[in-house]
């Protein structure tokens, strides 16, 4: 199911209770045509020994009768095929039961996890995209479908409601259909429509549908994980979000969006304050616009009735929604996905944990080659760090024994965790692993590290980031408007950034690395970077970089860095720009945000040791500090600054 196919919870199941509208009832059952009426006991009685039964999916899911089916002793040797199951754990520890039916399911639902992990459940593995192919080419073949239906209109259009995805097909290919007609069933906008002629029984039942709501039990590290995730969503995107806990705090991270869409497998009740704040709005969108896509919901009543005969939302089969060619379609399309655990060169495995089947693989690498493939689309994995208390690392040396592979290295772009963001798109192995051991948790960097070096993954002198939650850097972040009208972004150094530092250096003119080093310096040899960020401590010494976007990627064209010693209260700074960048002002700014952190560390004042030909560095240090004071030494100024 999208992203949830690497969520590490389930939701929260809750069954509420509710009356029956007799009116209601009769006005819709004119329209029902009266030899096909029956009772749930009646219609499942039809079901043949040795059938092979395909059930509704999820929220939507028939639970009348599922459970009418399942008291009928004459029913046995079933086959039955569902994509997400509720109503069947019930029966998973009934001896009994499982001695007549089989399941086999596309996905694990958490309430079903138990059962699988005890071999209870055949686990199906399949991209939710590809099911209704497999029931259409008769691979899996359907003798027959149990389905939840809208009561129909008066031409006799039921709705699929909120359980399109894959019911569709599995209704349309089955041997003989039987619906159960709820009044509570929303009527979706969209291909979601059955006719009363393809139905062969109609059972009228109303009972609540399922919600399924996500508890949060570690809020802090979602909201983390949110808060780096929701900076890499601009104005004017479209988004897939599944469902679960982080994609659940994401999308309640959004409000201060702008003109958001919607292209997902799953609508949930967090998407309900979006569309109501007009941060939702479709407009933008180059595929379908002004219309959310999805093909199914889960969540509580309150979503339920927001979708009920709503225009702003098109429901369509899992084979459309989730195809990586029709999401392409929307530009800017990004993708957020969960996982249980990446390895250090980008795998991701959503599906199991070693041996045990967890969930299930969905089409998350359906959402992120769809995402890849849109213009100014990209793909986010975003995960906790740690998992079982902070006990064990979901950044990994390597995947866990038995675990499978849910989207290759090669697709993976961006991986979030709450302890920031590795971007992985065109980065080498190397790269990688210095990329992701940064926003691991902190406890397990050093080790990450070590398991690289031991599978010559990275080179033997690496160092490791430091073991150190630096949250606190975001307050140091700022964005510069600059005189050429670009935009750049001011944040700290970090071992990240050894290869753009290696490439900035190699951008400067000879004349201004002189100016900086005050010598020759034709080398910068990657100990020389790994030396730079591995002496920052982001409190006694500071490096500020300044990044400007060039054809969809990032370069660094400044740096700006003071270095303290201990026990003095005045720290040296120094600052070098790229040549096309001088003259726009960054000095000044830089000297201001540097200014700024170093009070916040105790510090009074800074130093500088300037050559005197470069004049535009003194008139800069001048400007802020007219009372600076000059020592002149033999081609030289030593600069003093007092802070105010």
């Amino acid at each position: 199911m999208g992203s949830r196919s690497a969520e590490a919870d389930g939701p929260e199941v809750k069954i509420r209770a509710g009356g029956w509208n007799m009116k209601r009832k009769q006005d819709w059952l004119k329209h029902c045509p009266a030899r096909k009426v029956a009772t749930a006991r009646e219609a499942v009685s039809r079901i043949r020994r040795g059938s092979r039964v395909f059930i509704g999916s999820g929220c939507g899911e028939p639970r009348h009768l599922i459970h009418e089916m399942v008291r009928n002793p004459e029913i046995q040797d079933i086959l039955i095929y569902q994509m997400l199951s509720y109503t069947l754990a019930e029966y998973m520890d009934d001896p009994s039961f499982l001695e007549r039916f089989a399941l086999k399911l596309f996905f694990i639902s958490a309430i079903m996890r138990k059962a699988a992990f005890e071999g209870k459940i055949d686990y199906v593995p399949a991209y939710l995209s590809e099911i209704p192919d497999l029931f259409d080419s008769n691979q899996i073949g359907l003798d027959v479908a149990l389905i939840q239906v809208s009561p129909p209109d008066r031409f006799g259009f039921c709705s699929l409601g909120i359980s399109v995805d894959v019911t569709r097909s599995g209704t349309r290919n089955a041997g003989m259909v039987i619906a159960q007609i709820n009044p509570r069933m929303p009527r979706t906008a969209g291909n979601s429509f059955i006719h009363v002629d393809e139905i062969d029984w109609l059972v009228p039942h109303e009972e609540p549908l399922i919600e399924a709501i996500p508890d949060i039990p570690d809020r802090q590290v979602a909201q983390r994980i949110a808060y780096y995730v929701t900076d890499l969503v601009e104005d004017g995107a479209t988004l897939q979000v599944g469902f679960g806990r982080i994609p659940h705090v994401i999308l309640e991270s959004l409000h201060g969006k702008n003109d958001l869409g919607i292209h997902t497998q799953v609508i949930t009740d967090a998407f309900v304050p979006l569309f109501e704040q007009g941060v939702i709005t479709n407009r933008n969108k180059t595929h379908l616009p002004d219309r959310a896509v999805a093909s199914l919901c889960m969540g509580s009543h309150t979503l339920y009735d927001y979708v009920d005969n709503n225009p702003r939302f098109y429901f369509r089969s899992s084979d459309y929604v989730n195809n990586p060619s029709v999401v392409a379609r929307n530009d800017n399309l990004i993708s957020i996905s969960s996982a249980l655990e990446v390895d250090i060169t980008g795998q991701v495995c959503a599906d199991s944990v070693g041996h045990l089947f967890y969930s299930g693989i969905g089409d998350q690498a359906n959402f992120i080659r769809g995402a890849a493939m849109s213009r100014g689309g990209f793909s986010i994995i975003a995960l906790p760090s740690t998992a079982k208390n902070g006990t064990v690392s979901r950044i990994v040396p390597n995947l866990s024994e038995g675990a499978g592979v849910a989207t290759l290295r090669g697709d993976v772009n961006f991986v979030v965790t709450e302890y920031g963001i590795a971007q992985l798109r065109g980065k080498s192995i190397y790269q990688r692993v210095v990329e992701l051991a940064q926003i691991a948790h902190p406890d397990f960097r050093k080790e990450l590290i070590e398991s690289a070096k031991t599978f010559h993954y990275i080179f033997a002198d690496q160092q490791a980031p430091r073991a150190e939650d630096l949250l606190f850097l975001e307050r140091y972040k700022s964005r510069i408007t600059l005189k050429n009208g670009k935009s750049m972004a001011v944040r700290p150094i970090l071992p990240t950034d050894e290869f753009g530092y290696r490439n900035f250096f190699y951008s400067l003119q000879e004349k201004t690395v002189y100016h900086r080093f005050f010598r020759r310096v034709r080398l910068f040899p990657r100990e020389m970077a790994q030396n730079h960020w591995a002496a920052v401590d982001y409190r006694r010494n500071m490096s500020l970089i300044g990044l400007v976007r060039f054809r969809g990627h990032k370069e660094i064209v400044a740096i700006g860095t003071y270095l303290g010693e201990e026990n003095d209260d005045h720290a040296e700074v120094a600052f070098v720009v790229r040549e096309d960048f001088q003259g726009m002002g960054i000095g000044s700014r830089f000297l201001e945000i540097l200014e700024r952190i170093a009070r916040k560390n105790g510090y009074r004042g800074f130093t500088a040791t300037v050559l005197l030909e470069n004049r535009a560095m003194i008139r800069v240090f001048k400007k802020r500090y007219p009372e600076a004071r000059i020592e002149l030494r033999e081609g030289s100024a030593e600069i003093i600054m007092d802070f105010k």
